[in-house]
């Protein structure tokens, strides 16, 4: 099996053009390192995540693809938005939304697959946890493409991001969580929903200056887009990876 992760991985690391962006990157240009950076931090990460699979039992397994996945979808987009960085000195908003409305979901279905690896969970929380994310991320981009008003599109995707933290912290995914998960699960958990809830302020704050208040330029916003990214989602896989560990070890 490790053999057969390893062969599924050797394509991925030739994704990335290295020699080409090298040769173009001006190293004074904060937000292309912050690009290249950010891309190996995603690609290392799953690395590791499926790997670790060999490492846990069976019914953690799911929880540890998906999060692979995660990384394994926005190492993608980041070489991506690197080189298009490089050759334009622009990151559409239409390439975030498409990285983020494959990650996103795939994060929020990890709330489901923890607790349902552990303890019984009604199938409605993996649905209502996927509306909050799509109504989220859809008035995000309608907004800052200019499809909507902006300020109907934040009011659109602060709707959805409540709606997420109403139900993992007073729902059934946090009443599950609460009463019936080990304590392992849900020590992360509560780490999980902590990102949820502190780590992704940054993208309303980072809408809210830019298109609301103009407190913010391109560069400042890609910068806390980027740091927010590798924060919230690798963090994120690694809280599920660390309960994943314990209990396989239990």
């Amino acid at each position: 099996m490790g053999s057969r992760i390893l062969g599924f991985l050797t394509p991925i690391l030739l994704l990335a053009p290295v020699s080409g962006f090298a040769a173009q990157l001006d190293p004074t240009d904060s937000v292309g390192i912050s690009f290249w950076v950010i891309s190996m931090c995603m690609v290392a990460a799953t690395v590791f995540f499926l790997m670790e699979t060999l490492n846990v039992s069976s019914k953690w397994r799911t929880s540890m693809v998906v999060g692979a996945l995660v990384t394994l979808v926005a190492a993608v987009h980041y070489f991506y938005m690197r080189d298009v960085w490089v050759a334009t000195g622009e990151s559409p908003t239409v390439f975030r939304y498409v990285d983020w409305l494959i990650t996103v979901p795939l994060q929020m279905i990890e709330f489901y697959l923890i607790l349902a690896a552990c303890t019984a969970i009604s199938l409605g929380v993996f649905w209502r946890l996927l509306v909050g994310t799509v109504v989220m991320l859809m008035g995000g981009y309608l907004g800052e493409a200019g499809f909507i008003n902006v300020t109907t599109g934040f009011v659109i995707g602060m709707l959805g991001w409540l709606f997420i933290l109403y139900e993992i912290f007073m729902g059934e995914a946090g009443k599950v969580s609460s009463e019936n998960a080990p304590e392992s699960v849900k020590a992360s958990f509560n780490i999980m929903r902590l990102i949820v809830t502190i780590g992704w302020a940054i993208y309303p704050l980072g809408y809210f200056m830019g298109y609301l208040a103009g407190g913010a330029d391109a560069n400042t916003l890609n910068i806390i887009y980027n740091v927010a990214d590798v924060i919230n989602k690798i963090a994120f896989c690694l809280a599920i990876w660390a309960c994943a560990t314990k209990e396989s070890n239990a």
